[in-house]
């Protein structure tokens, strides 16, 4: 069974230190209708094959009732349910039994080439023509329709909205006929090939690199090892429509297919139609053999050093078992959650040993069975300098683990954690989206496993968690830390001493167990200070239009509370304090960076990182982060039960932070790590600096130099943060499941029982500058391969609330000029894998902030390129009236988009953020629909003449070190622009 335990990441740095909802909101808004699928006629019900339970044969797991199971008579394999959640959506997957492990090495990504190939449509619609009709159907391209190849499949997703009978015939239609009968000529391998190369000159860099060079060692002698699903320039550069055509002869077969439906209508329709449009598809010869994906081999070499310059230390230690198909029963459930338990038990420790300041920045283990080919338990090191000691102190801990048992307190805290966890999910399988049950489904057979419902998860965790005994917890960590292979894996800037031989010596050395494991201490909420009495309120009134409350209390702050059951179970809070970006000047230094992590980290109140983690252990409370332009924020999801403490936390980190100096050095020290890949490569290069070079250099939003990294302390950190925890306005959102809470009364003992807060005084950081406009783009470059580069191009727009319509309508219009970027530079020419426009429009700054981006990751020399049809796509926007169906194609999506998330509470408090003190947010919150609706043809070129003017641009390359313009543009023949 596939199973699903709950993310460590919270207890855990991300590796290097980088910095909607689809439920039914039936009480803020008016339910949407619902168009759902007409039931199936009895004639129709007959094309749907024979019912068959195929996923469940041999396993004992309880079954999911909600699906329906069928086997058409040529072999194809179908699974059906019915889900309202969204309304009115269906969400088909096509899932094919091959990936880049079944290609030969003469067909190295033709699996993926293929995926490409497939979506440009069938050979009965015009190429290109499917995306388009699509889009009339609501569908936005790369998020409600897309692909998938991995080294063992090949998935084809549609999320279809507001669907009717008609529509979802059509693309039942469409799918099947380009998934039997794609459009495989000579000019659209060309294409194709090309937006391949260009994916994988985007993915080619040090990280990519490493990745290769890396599965190639831990599996060598394996498939695995040697089949990214990427594939290679010379099998790719040598495929043409022939070669293309006899690998999806020979692999896409309907005895290899399985069909996916979930969603709005009623489940017997759906097989019917599965039946209708893959019934008579007919197999091409015999089925082939199953490739043999390989074991693990003990003969080859161990240890690795990859030397990538400005890459940090990082260590891979791998223990590989032979891969074993497994029948998925409840026992083989029994066996994969203990796994899991026995890695949480090892990961607590190394971080606990982290946190207390070791040899390595962070460290995990994972246990994954991997593509069919291994199982492996890897442990992942960041070291601290000294990568010998780093991994002598892994292996201790990993040495204590085999060796002594773990207590049973230590089992039961991170069986909490998983209980919860699933005990969330249950609470929450109302509000599933259909397109997560649709994707869970497709990872269950691509893995050899079953499903179930959220309650036959809990039920059979319950059993498994009372057999987790010290002991039975001993023996399982000894089975997954034990194997036939192990490989060791060192990256590193410079070559170490000794190189593989000094790796095998430290892998040889003798292990000296390390008792890192968690003290046990008595933390409840009752150890916290207190807050004060508890607080009146002042005044109470609804929002007009919406089923959501506005609290006032007497000492200034400020809440707006939906009570529904759109997730049952679950509550969302949003706290927002002070000023965001606007507490500080555009042009003074600050530490708004550090905020992201160390800022929760630092501990509330008497308890640090570890005392957080007891006092929430099992219970749904959590303090994540965020700065808004106008306000700083805390977010959590909980639920009835612990919405008092998690206020009380809350409110507790305003009025009494703690100001732990470790996670601050830890912080400095991993972001210091990982400095040296900021310009690695061109997509490095513009996540770091684009949005400050877009703002004029505005500190806000430039990264931190070295030297200012270098320079943080604990000290300079609380003394920024301090004064902004506790100045500037309060504003509460809770949204979620509040029948059986007194709200009111929790928020007057938690943020009703604060002090008055006094404001901050605004430094003169109310408005956003934007880049001079530059007759020849700004250079930046970039560290890594030659053939790399980066394009982009902005203009300035506007900003602030007062004018959404306009804000809405610019969402249209970048999605028009994306589309026809999509067309020009990737459909028609290959130059790029995925063109890039955005509108971003921010409502906390008045009249300021806001720019169309038009970019893309390229060669270098399709820069001009880039330029040049922007330019012209630009041009023509400002001259020419869009045409009635492009407007519907590309206004149509974004409608859908709109709203899917308008049924959701996360949507909605993004929108109201702010409506306690500025009644336009309310006012825009209510209008949005009818804005995205009756956007005209008339509004589109309006804006495109207002903001799209050549004299206001700002343009940017980013080439490889010691390339010039000049020379980028040579490789093409033609001369740089991007000015005027």
């Amino acid at each position: 069974m596939s199973v699903s335990p709950p993310s460590t990441a919270r207890r855990s740095l991300s590796l290097f230190l980088f910095p909607v909802c689809a439920s039914a909101l039936a009480l803020v808004m008016a339910p949407l209708a619902s168009a759902q699928v007409a039931p199936a006629s009895a004639a129709a019900s007959t094309l749907a094959g024979q019912a068959s339970d195929w996923l469940y044969e041999g396993s004992d797991i309880p079954r999911d009732e909600g699906w329906r199971f069928g086997v058409l008579p040529n072999g194809l394999r179908y699974a059906v349910r019915n889900n309202g959640v969204p309304p009115g959506q269906v969400s088909i997957r096509v899932r094919m039994d091959v990936g880049s492990m079944f290609e030969t090495d003469s067909e190295r990504g033709f699996a993926h080439l293929l995926e490409h190939l497939t979506f440009r449509g069938s050979l009965h619609i015009p190429d290109g023509e499917t995306k388009r009709i699509w889009q009339r159907f609501g569908v936005t391209f790369g998020s409600d329709s897309n692909a998938q190849t991995t080294p063992t499949q090949t998935v084809y997703q549609l999320d279809l909205p507001s669907v009717t009978p008609t529509t979802l015939d059509e693309s039942m239609k469409l799918l099947s006929g380009m998934v039997r009968e794609p459009r495989i000529t000579d000019a659209a391998v060309t294409a194709e090939r090309g937006v391949v190369l260009s994916e994988l000159r985007e993915q080619d860099g040090p990280q990519k690199r490493i990745a290769d060079a890396t599965s190639a060692h831990l599996f060598a002698g394996q498939l695995l090892g040697e089949r990214s699903p990427i594939g290679t320039t010379a099998a790719l550069g040598a495929a043409n429509a022939n070669s293309v055509q006899a690998f999806h002869d020979r692999w896409y077969r309907p005895d290899r297919a399985v069909v996916v439906m979930v969603g709005d209508g009623d489940p017997a329709q759906f097989a019917a139609l599965i039946g209708k449009y893959f019934g008579d598809w007919k197999e091409a010869g015999a089925n082939p053999a199953q490739p043999d994906f390989g074991k693990p081999d003990p003969s080859q070499p161990v240890a690795k050093e990859i030397v990538e310059a400005n890459q940090p230390l990082a260590l891979t230690l791998a223990m590989i078992r032979p891969w074993k198909k497994r029948v998925d029963t409840v026992e083989n459930t029994r066996r994969l959650y203990l796994e899991y338990l026995a890695q949480a038990l090892v990961n607590r420790r190394l971080e606990n040993r982290a946190r207390s300041g070791g040899s390595y920045l962070v460290a995990t283990v994972s246990q994954d069975y991997v593509s069919r080919s291994a199982d492996v338990t890897s442990a992942e090191i960041v070291p601290l300098g000294d990568w010998k000691a780093a991994l002598a102190d892994v292996r201790g801990v990993i040495a204590d683990a085999v060796q002594t048992p773990p207590s049973q307190a230590d089992i039961d805290r991170e069986a909490n954690e998983i209980e919860a966890f699933l005990r969330k999910e249950l609470e929450n399988a109302p509000n599933e989206p259909g397109s997560r049950l649709a994707d869970d489904m497709v990872r269950a057979v691509d893995i050899g496993e079953t499903v179930t419902s959220p309650k036959g998860q809990v039920d059979m965790f319950a059993a498994i968690r009372a057999s987790a005994t010290p002991q039975v917890m001993l023996d399982i960590s000894r089975a997954i830390f034990a194997a036939p292979v192990t490989r060791l894996v060192l990256t590193t800037p410079t070559p170490i001493e000794g190189g593989d031989k000094a790796l095998l010596a430290a892998l040889a050395a003798p292990v000296t167990a390390r008792d890192d494991r968690v003290a046990a201490a008595k933390v409840d909420f009752s150890q916290l200070p207190a807050l004060g009495q508890p607080g009146t309120i002042a005044s109470e009134t609804p929002l007009p239009g919406l089923r959501v409350q506005r609290l006032e209390f007497a000492n200034g702050v400020t809440a707006l509370v939906a009570d529904n059951k759109v997730e049952p179970g679950k509550v969302r809070v949003n706290v927002r304090f002070g000023s965001g970006n606007r507490s500080v000047a555009g042009n003074a230094p600050n530490l708004l960076w550090t905020g992201d992590y160390a800022l929760m980290a630092s501990g509330v109140g008497p308890w640090g990182q570890n005392e957080l983690d007891q006092a929430t252990n099992g219970r749904q409370i959590q303090m994540g982060f965020d700065i808004d332009d106008d306000a700083f924020e805390m977010t959590a999801e909980s639920n009835p039960a612990d919405l008092r403490d998690q206020l009380r936390l809350m409110a507790t980190k305003l009025a009494a932070p703690r100001w732990d100096a470790s996670p601050i050095e830890r912080l400095r020290v991993g972001l210091l790590t990982g400095f040296d890949l900021n310009d690695a490569t061109p997509n490095a290069v513009l996540d770091r600096n684009l949005r400050g070079w877009l703002a004029g250099g505005d500190t806000r939003w430039a990264p931190p130099s070295r030297a200012a990294i270098e320079g943080l302390t604990p000290a300079a950190f609380r003394a920024f943060w301090e004064p902004r925890l506790k100045s500037g306005p309060i504003e509460v959102q809770i949204f979620g499941d509040l029948e059986s809470v007194d709200y009111k009364q929790l928020l007057a003992e938690s943020f009703g029982a604060l002090a008055p807060r006094q404001p901050l005084a605004p430094p003169g950081g109310q408005s956003v500058a934007f880049a001079q406009h530059n007759a020849k783009p700004f250079v930046a470059y970039h560290t890594g391969d030659k053939g790399q580069a980066a394009a982009m191009i902005a203009w300035p727009t506007s900003g602030g609330i007062d004018n959404m319509r306009d804000a809405r309508a610019m969402d249209v219009l970048a999605a028009i000029f994306n589309d026809r970027l999509f067309d020009r530079l990737r459909a028609e020419q290959g130059a790029s894998y995925g063109p890039v426009v955005d509108s971003h429009w921010p409502t906390g700054f008045e009249k300021s902030g806001g720019y169309l981006l038009v970019g893309s990751l390229l060669a270098p020399k399709d820069v001009n390129r880039l330029y040049s049809v922007a330019d012209e796509i630009a041009a023509d926007l400002v001259a020419r009236p869009v045409s009635a169906d492009e407007l519907a194609r590309n206004a149509g999506p974004i409608r859908e988009q709109v709203a899917r998330a308008t049924t959701g509470n996360l949507y909605w408090m993004y929108l109201l953020e702010g409506a306690t003190r500025d009644p336009r947010y309310i006012k825009a919150a209510m209008a949005i629909e009818d804005d995205v609706t009756n956007i005209s043809a008339a509004d589109i070129q309006r804006l495109a003449r207002q903001y799209l003017v050549p004299g206001r641009k700002w343009s940017l390359a980013v080439l490889p070190k010691g390339m010039t313009l000049a020379q980028a543009a040579a490789l093409d023949g033609g001369a740089i622009g991007g000015g005027k």
